[in-house]
Formats: structure tokens, C-alpha cells, sequence
């Protein structure tokens, strides 16, 4: 499953990448924030028209995660696109892609995850890669600053879909993060009127961003992220200048450069890493709930899913009850809850 996962992911980050040289047209007859707005608003109303129970079906804690989880994907898409009209396209695209150390690192904080060496030298490897494609002079101002707090808060994202996505609420949860980015995104551009497309291909071109890089492509994440770790998901995304830059040669006219090839190569050796190297030990995947019963009281404990993870028999004590047995895999420090 995990393999299917990563190929999921991989076609996400094929439709972010295919955006790259038509959102750069776009954005000179439409302001970014009033595009991200629309083609956000555009994606969550057909996701709301194909599958409108979806939503319904999500736990109140489901809702209340998706809700934070669209929260903070809402306000870094605001940050790094007010941060883009400071600096230069590829310097954003490069500071961006630092929630590849970002998000590692949050996932050993607040999911307690384990990261082994191999998976590391993924990380730094792809960093590397994404310099080599993506910088050419490099200065930290306030627009800088603006996109280093998104690429922070893409990170979190990351790490809290890897927590909480789930395979059962993947569509509904979705949903709930694209209509609450739309939301984030209309009132951040309304007070200054929200500009339309103006022509029948200015329109064509933000539907197909709004079906396939927004709403599709997160639905794609999400459900990817039931099946992969936070730091094995960032590690897959950052094949999205990868892919950007083949578009731009396919589509967009541009012309293969050496550095295009270096860091792309740099990249997917990054991938090969972490797909191929060792996992002796628990290296951050997806945590579980394992369910312990004891009439009708239930307990979870938190485990990852990985293979040599300890399985053990436990018990589970409601307040005031009897202990009740159950079997649930574990880690050092996982405890129920």
C-alpha cells in the first residue's frame, strides 16, 4: 500500500508541477491572491456537488482536524503568495521547499517520531537538490521572511495530515480543507476586490488548476498520507520542481539546462534513498489507533506502522473499571490514551 501511496503522491506533485508555467501567465492578467481565491472557491464547490455527505460523515474531531489542517494550509498559500510579489520566483520556490528539514524535524517533536540516519541523508540530499534547481543569488528580506513562515507552516500541514488523515475520511476531510482555504482566501483578497478572469482560456486555465492541482491533488495528499510518514511524504514532494521544470520544457518552451539536470537527478536520488534504504527501526510512519474494548469502553494506543514493531498483549484500565486485555503494536513511550 505504501508503494501505491508514494505513486499517489508522485502524481500530485506531477499536477503542482504541470501549474507552474500556466499559473505564471495567469498571474500577469489576474492578481495571485484573487486567483488562489477563485480557482480554491471553483474546487471546493465541486467537490461539495460530487460528494456533498462526505463532510457529514466526518467525527466532530475530524471536522475540528480538518478545519485546522485547511487553517493552516490557508494562511501559508496567503503568505508565500504576498511573500512571491517581494521575491524572485525561484528564491520562493527554494524556500518553499525547505519544509523538506522543516518537517522532519516537527514530526520528532510533536509526533515523537524516530528519523534514522538513511531517511536524513534523504532529506539533505533532496535540500541540495532543490538549491541546485531553484537558486541562482540568494538575499533574505521581508518577502523571504513571509515565505520561510509558509514553507513552516506547509511542514505542519504535512505533519498533521500524517497524524490524523485517515483512509475512511480522506474525501471528506478534503473537502473540508479546500473550502476552509477558499474561505482563508476570499477574505484575504476582498478588501481590495477580488479581479476575474477576463477571457474563455484566462477561465479554462483556472478550472483545470481548480480540479486537478487543488481539489483532486489534495485529495490525493490526504489519502496518500493515511499510508506514508510525514517526512517520506515531504521527501516524495519535493519531485514538484522536478516536474515543474519537465512541463516547462515539454510546454512551456524552455530549454534543459545543466543545473535543471543536476538537481532533478539530486532529487530523485533523494527519493531512491528513502524507498530503498534500511528500516531496522521505527522511522516516523503513519501512527494507528489500536483499539482496546472493554464493555463499551474503549482505549487507543498510538503505533506506527512498520514492520519489527513490538507486538505485545496490555491492558487497558477505564476509571473505575476493570482491566480488560487487548493487543496493540508498540513503540518506547507509547502509551494509551
Amino acid at each position: 500500500m505504501k508503494r501505491l501511496a508514494t505513486l499517489v503522491l508522485l502524481g500530485v506533485t506531477a499536477s503542482w508541477g504541470s501549474s507552474f508555467f500556466m499559473i505564471h501567465d495567469l498571474v500577469e492578467r489576474v492578481p495571485p491572491l484573487d486567483f488562489i481565491a477563485v480557482r480554491f472557491a471553483i474546487a471546493g464547490a465541486l467537490l461539495l456537488l460530487v460528494a456533498p455527505r462526505s463532510v457529514l460523515r466526518l467525527s466532530p474531531a475530524a471536522q475540528r482536524q480538518s478545519a485546522v489542517l485547511g487553517l493552516v494550509y490557508g494562511v501559508a498559500q496567503v503568505l508565500q503568495t504576498t511573500g512571491l510579489t517581494d521575491t524572485a520566483a525561484s528564491v520562493s520556490g527554494f524556500i518553499t521547499g525547505m519544509y523538506v528539514i522543516v518537517t522532519p524535524l516537527l514530526a520528532a517533536v510533536l509526533l515523537r517520531n524516530r528519523i534514522t540516519i538513511t531517511t536524513w541523508a534523504a532529506v539533505v540530499v533532496a535540500f541540495g537538490g532543490l538549491a541546485v534547481l531553484s537558486l541562482d543569488g540568494f538575499s533574505v528580506g521581508y518577502g523571504e521572511a513571509l515565505t520561510f513562515v509558509a514553507a513552516i507552516l506547509f511542514a505542519l500541514h504535512i505533519v498533521g495530515l500524517g497524524a490524523w488523515a485517515t483512509e475512511q475520511d480522506a474525501l471528506g476531510m478534503s473537502i473540508l480543507q479546500v473550502v476552509v482555504v477558499a474561505v482563508i482566501c476570499l477574505v484575504a483578497s476582498a478588501p481590495g476586490g477580488i479581479v476575474l478572469p477576463g477571457s474563455a482560456t484566462d477561465w479554462t486555465t483556472v478550472v483545470y488548476l481548480a480540479i486537478f492541482p487543488a481539489g483532486l491533488a489534495l485529495l490525493g495528499q490526504t489519502w496518500a498520507q493515511a499510508h506514508l510518514s510525514a517526512t517520506r511524504t515531504a521527501i516524495v514532494m519535493t519531485t514538484e520542481p522536478v516536474f515543474a521544470a519537465l512541463f516547462a520544457v515539454a510546454l512551456g518552451g524552455e530549454s534543459v539546462t545543466v543545473r535543471m539536470l543536476a538537481g532533478g537527478l539530486m532529487v530523485l536520488l533523494a527519493m531512491l534513498l528513502v524507498e530503498v534504504g534500511p528500516r531496522r527501526k521505527v522511522e516516523g510512519e503513519v501512527p494507528i489507533a489500536v483499539e482496546i474494548s472493554h464493555k463499551g469502553v474503549a482505549g487507543f494506543a498510538r503505533a506506527p506502522r512498520e514492520r519489527g514493531a513490538h507486538v505485545r498483549r496490555t491492558s487497558y484500565v477505564p476509571p473505575g473499571g476493570s482491566g480488560a486485555s487487548g493487543v496493540v503494536v508498540t513503540r518506547p513511550g507509547d502509551r494509551v490514551v
